[in-house]
Order: C-alpha cells, then structure tokens, then sequence
C-alpha cells in the first residue's frame, strides 16, 4: 500500500480537541430579611421564615462517561475498518464536563475518520439551549427519530486540492447531555468521497451507541 498524505482538512483534525466549557447558571438567594422586622420578630418571640437560599436545577447526569467505551466493537469495525477498536480518547482540561474519542484509519485508498464526544451541562434547561444553538448553526439535515430525547443529523462535501471529503454530524440530547457525533471519509484512489447515505447511517448508528452507552452509565 502506498503513502498518501492526508489533506489539509483531515490533517488539520488530528490536532487537540479544544475544549468548551460547560455554561454556568447563577444561583439567586431569596431577599434579605428587613432589621426592623428581624426585631419585631424577636420582641413577639417568632421569626419570619426565610426564603430558599437556591433554585433547584434539574439534570440527569454529574460527569461524562468513558467515550471510547461508548461504541460497540462491531460497528467500529464496520465504520473504520483498519482502526485500533480502543480508540484514542483527545484530552480535555475537564474531563468530567466533556470527553472526546477519536477513530481513525486508511485501509487502502479509503480513510475513516469517527469522533463521539459527551458535553455535560449544569441543567436540562442549559443543554435545551445548547442544543438549539447548534442547530442553528447547521443547514439542511434533519431530524433523527428515537435518538436521545432529541436528535438532528447533517451531512456535508467539502473538497481542497481536488479532492473530496464528506463529513456527517449527529447531535442528540439526552437530559442535560449532548452526545455529538462525527463521521467522515475520503477514497485518495479516485479522489471521491462516500456517498452521503453512507455516511449519515454511519454517523447515526455510532451515535445509537453513545447515547446508549450514556444512559446505561447511571
């Protein structure tokens, strides 16, 4: 098998994943308690009740769980064929809030490339406004039916030196979860890249995985 070099694009992937810090939400505390009222309080011998010193959040989930674990052995190999089924987690400053591992290989012309990262959020609500802003972000695609509580996929071509390469994107939510998904490849013989239904089930049976793997980490 002879070398080629990877495109600038794919090389470019190989570099650390930076990492996103989780959104914090402030914590209010109720109203201080007026002193002329503490004293009325005291006088009559009773206390006003004092208010809630923070806002419950709701979430499922405290920290991430191990990523390269998350994708069965089988399908690894059908995604990746060629590509060391452990994985390689990318290192993060906090692994509890985000952890990502990559796949990758070229067998013969055709290379592969699989990422599956888990972002933790402080709250449904922040992961609800998370989610919708990546959406935004994305055209065309569409929804994934049965994938976490929510779940959209898109797939793009993008070509530098004449040659191709398609990358499809999952991201699917799950409570105060985002579990993304990203699926690539390129054939380096005839510079074409897989068809966009390869790609997209690919992308959406890896993220079937994850998200699985993640509700079973409770």
């Amino acid at each position: 098998m002879r070398d080629f070099p990877l495109p600038l694009a794919l090389t470019a992937r190989l570099s650390p994943v930076v990492v996103l810090a989780a959104a914090g939400w402030a914590l209010s505390s109720g109203p201080a308690t007026p002193a002329d009222a503490h004293n009325e309080g005291h006088k009559t011998g009773t206390s006003s009740p004092s208010a809630p010193s923070a806002t419950a959040v709701s979430k499922s989930y405290d920290a991430a769980p191990a990523p390269c674990g998350s994708v069965a052995v089988k399908t690894i190999k059908s995604l990746v064929p060629g590509a060391k089924t452990a994985g390689k987690e990318i290192q993060s400053t906090d692994s509890k809030l985000r952890r990502t591992c990559s796949w990758n290989a070229l067998k013969g012309y055709d290379y592969r490339w699989l990422d599956v990262s888990f972002e933790v959020m402080d709250s449904d609500e922040a992961a609800q406004k998370a989610y919708k802003n990546r959406l935004a972000e994305k055209s065309g695609g569409g929804d994934v039916p049965g994938l976490g509580d929510s779940g959209y996929s898109v797939v793009n071509l993008t070509t530098e030196d004449k040659q191709q390469t398609r990358e499809g994107e999952v991201v699917a939510l799950v409570s105060n979860v985002l579990v993304v998904t990203t699926y690539n490849g390129s054939d380096f013989e005839n510079k074409k890249a897989p068809s966009t239904d390869e790609i997209n089930k690919g992308a959406i049976k890896a993220a079937k995985d994850a998200v699985t793997a993640l509700k079973g980490s409770q």
